[in-house]
């Protein structure tokens, strides 16, 4: 995977391009039917669905925090919990979400957004040399190593998905 140079775009690609990481931008036309993103991200890109991950946003005892989780499984609340020593977890209402990382819903990213938030990275992403996120916008995403992604965000990783 060879470093891109990418024009200056999403807050993700930026700060991506700031750090000097390694990353793939992958570009496909997003169907708003389509029932859901990172499946179809999937499909579109010809990857595992074990290798693209979501970017949820839930709220741990108050605070809001970062799950990035595969599309191919769920994220479990209670574990979210646990991972960052809190009590209780749920999913942030939508709106605040969108207006806390500057994102719209199903275009996410991890990086680049706008309050930094506590993040988690499932530990299934360590199996598999690269991963998939959503790269800021819909029909748009970045493959770069888990590893990268985990610093840039300061990821803690966790084992918070289910299938």
């Amino acid at each position: 995977m060879a470093k891109k140079k990418q024009p200056a775009g999403t807050p993700a690609i930026v700060a991506l391009t700031a750090a000097g990481a390694e990353f793939t931008v992958h570009a496909y036309e997003h169907d708003p039917a389509h029932p859901s993103y990172g499946e179809e991200a999937a499909q579109a890109m010809g990857v595992s669905p074990d290798r693209v991950f979501k970017t949820l946003i839930a709220e741990v005892d108050g605070a809001l925090v970062v799950a990035v989780v595969p599309v191919s499984g769920s994220l479990d609340l209670k574990a979210l919990a646990a991972a960052v020593s809190g009590k209780r977890a749920a999913m942030a209402d939508p709106a605040l979400a969108e207006r806390t990382t500057g994102y719209v819903r199903g275009g996410i990213s991890p990086l680049g957004q706008r309050k930094r938030l506590r993040t988690v990275l499932d530990a299934s992403a360590s199996a598999h040399p690269t991963i998939c996120v959503s790269a800021g916008r819909r029909g748009l995403e970045v493959e770069l190593p888990a590893s990268t992604l985990a610093a840039l965000t300061s990821a803690t990783t966790s084992p918070i998905s289910r299938p």
